[in-house]
């Protein structure tokens, strides 16, 4: 209870705010001056009547509604028909739903924004109450409470409190305001500061950070809410900024949005991390490749390396992203490498040391060819590391096959004396050797040549062979043109002779027939017969009357030959004999007909299948016949039709050119139109 405190006539006028008890009381001030309370404080006016007409009688400030009067409750009023009004604006946050508790001895009223919510108001004998649940928007808003006394004990009790069960309170509170944030570099600390929150519900706060660049918050105010309006944290002087907000939490358990980002940036002490520096490769001609991880950015590499793992460390290279290739690393001995990153403060970290034994230098051996000289030798090269020994030695294996065993053997191996000179260094990153190997005689038919190169160190140390080339080697000479070159006109074929070449290193022979479709320049290459053989018999080509030019091409074991035009190579005509049935095959065959020369017999096998655009399934056999040129007719060669789709015929004539009819039987007894086919026996 707030009883009310008499004053002296003079000090009656305005008051300015004094804390006594729960009521505050007044001092002296001018007349003409207003009352004024500070928010959450009420003022209170008391008036001589219960309609609250004329000027009060005393205007204060009163913290709480909760007042018994046994009288007077002023100096100036009566103790009874009285009335008593308290008043406040202020801001209620977020809002939400509260309920408000009035009870009074007699009449109590009570008003939101000017609208009534609680009305008691008549003369009782005994304490009349009532509670009433409202939703009060965010913001500031204006409660009045109107009590009157007419007769009797005067007593009125007003709260107004936030409704906090999750149930109920669905609201959100405001987010906090003011938040700053300061580092101190000495400490090493971050401290957040903000303004106290308005919410009337308010339960405390909760403290989020996050690193900039990065969207995930991480609270580090603890598991307990803070009560306060600051928060510190000690930072790793790392040089990397952070955001903080602070958000409120309401008696509901619900938690405000985050208050205005304030950012901080710590001071950088701390080296930066390098780690899982790996060799994952070593190239003969580019160097050691390495790799490693570092998870910041904005870092200045460094690969360093020693040729003991303690160091001394030299840079082997710098201004690097996350990997690099040390084209200089010794060949032939063990390296050990570390990487140093640099971050913008200059503060150096570094990995841990790996080492790499990095073998003898390997060349890269690439070419193998013939010198243009007749007897010139073999031009060799190969590229290396300008960094590797400038000492080579050239290899070569002679393989021969070996009929007995199937094989290819080495017969001969030796280290070839020719000079390497440095021929290329264009590249920068490898050069270029080659020699001459003047030494080598012309390969057999029967086998040819392999070579590599290795290196050799300043200790005497051969690396292990480059990859190896296999070359067949010979002269640049072309056979002599054949003699006796003969083209003889058969039944079978085109029968073409000529004189066995003189060449001591004849490989075979390529024959040709010039093609008379285009400009009458292109070869249709008949055959190939080893050295040895003298003969070739053309029977793929239908003897039908035409004229035809043959060619014939001797090679050598080194692949020399004649075969650039019609003038240098051997040749000779022949007008075909026309065997061509005199009857022609009908356009619109139904089988199409294969006809094949039958291995190891003078006969003749013949294969068939319907045409891909019959979709019919009344075919119950099939007819073969074959020319007869004394009858000018196709004669069949079996009395009954052919089943399958194949047939042997044991009776065709060795020495001839044979031609075929096939045809397909209905099932109503007729016959399809045939299909041909030729093939010509050899004598």
């Amino acid at each position: 209870m707030n009883p009310a405190r008499r004053t002296t006539a003079a000090a009656a006028g305005a008051v300015v705010l004094t804390t006594a008890g729960g009521l505050l009381a007044a001092t002296a001030a001018p007349a003409s001056a207003a009352t004024t309370c500070a928010s959450p404080v009420f003022k209170r006016q008391f008036f001589a009547n219960t309609a609250f007409s004329g000027t009060a009688k005393k205007t204060d400030c009163d913290n709480a509604i909760d007042q018994t009067w046994s009288g007077a409750p002023a100096s100036g009023l009566p103790k009874d028909n009285f009335g008593v009004r308290w008043s406040v604006t202020r801001d209620f946050g977020s809002g939400g739903p509260f309920a408000l508790t009035g009870s009074a001895q007699d009449g109590i009223r009570v008003y939101l924004d000017g609208v009534r919510k609680i009305s008691l108001w008549k003369n009782v004998s005994s304490t009349v109450r009532q509670t009433v649940n409202v939703t009060i928007p965010k913001g500031k808003h204006t409660l009045r409470v109107d009590y009157a006394n007419w007769t009797g004990k005067a007593t009125v009790k007003f709260a107004y409190t936030p409704r906090t069960s999750a149930t109920v309170d669905k609201v959100k509170p405001l987010a906090p305001t003011g938040a700053s944030v300061a580092y101190d570099s000495a400490a090493g600390k971050a401290k957040l500061t903000w303004s106290k929150n308005k919410e009337m519900d308010l339960a405390g706060y909760r403290v989020y950070r996050r690193a900039k660049g990065y969207t995930d918050w991480h609270r580090v105010s603890g598991t307990s809410l803070l009560t306060g309006t600051s928060f510190a944290e000690s930072l790793v002087a790392s040089g990397h900024a952070h955001y903080y907000e602070v958000r409120a939490v309401d008696k509901a358990g619900l938690e405000s949005a985050g208050s205005a980002d304030q950012l901080v940036t710590t001071a950088d002490r701390l080296a930066p991390t390098v780690t899982d520096l790996t060799v994952y490769g070593d190239s003969a001609l580019d160097g050691v490749g390495l790799s490693w991880m570092s998870g910041e950015g904005s870092l200045t590499y460094q690969l360093l390396r020693s040729d003991a793992p303690g160091g001394p460390f030299t840079v082997a290279a710098r201004n690097l992203s996350n990997s690099a290739t040390d084209a200089t690393a010794p060949y032939g001995e063990t390296s050990y490498y570390k990487v140093a990153a640099t971050d913008p403060a200059g503060n150096t970290g570094y990995s841990a040391v790996v080492s790499h034994a990095r073998p003898l230098a390997v060349p890269y051996f690439w070419k193998t060819e013939n010198r243009p000289e007749d007897g010139g030798g073999i031009d060799l090269a190969w590229d290396v590391s300008p960094y590797a020994p400038a000492e080579f030695r050239v290899h070569r294996d002679e393989h021969r096959f070996d009929n007995a065993t199937g094989t290819f053997d080495v017969v001969d191996s030796q280290v070839v004396p020719c000079a390497p000179t440095l021929t290329d260094t264009a590249y920068g990153t490898r050069h270029t050797y080659s020699c001459t190997d003047t030494t080598v005689v012309p390969s057999p038919s029967d086998g040819f040549y392999v070579y590599w190169v290795t290196t050799v160190d300043a200790l005497g140390r051969e690396s292990a062979p480059s990859q190896t080339v296999s070359h067949g080697y010979g002269d640049a000479t072309a056979p002599p043109l054949v003699t006796g070159f003969t083209a003889t006109a058969t039944e079978y074929g085109t029968v073409l002779d000529w004189d066995d070449s003189p060449a001591a290193d004849l490989a075979e022979y390529n024959v040709f027939r010039l093609s008379t479709v285009d400009d009458g320049t292109q070869y249709t290459h008949v055959g190939t017969v080893k050295a040895g053989t003298s003969r070739i018999v053309d029977s793929a080509n239908l003897q039908d009357g035409e004229s035809h030019t043959y060619f014939v091409d001797a090679v050598d074991t080194s692949g020399n030959s004649n075969y650039t035009s019609a003038d240098t190579m051997v040749s000779t005509t022949v007008t075909e004999y026309d065997l061509r049935p005199t009857v022609e095959t009908p356009s619109d065959w139904l089988v199409s007909v294969d006809a094949r020369a039958a291995d190891g017999s003078t006969a003749v096998d013949l294969t068939w299948d319907l045409s891909s655009s019959y979709y019919g399934d009344d075919i119950t056999g099939y007819r073969v016949y074959r020319w007869n040129p004394a009858t000018a007719a196709y004669e069949p060669l079996t009395a009954d039709p052919v089943t399958g789709t194949s047939y042997t015929d044991t009776t065709a004539a060795a020495g001839t050119t044979h031609f075929y009819w096939v045809t397909a039987l209905h099932t109503d007894g007729t016959e399809s139109a045939p299909g041909d086919a030729w093939v010509a026996l050899a004598p």
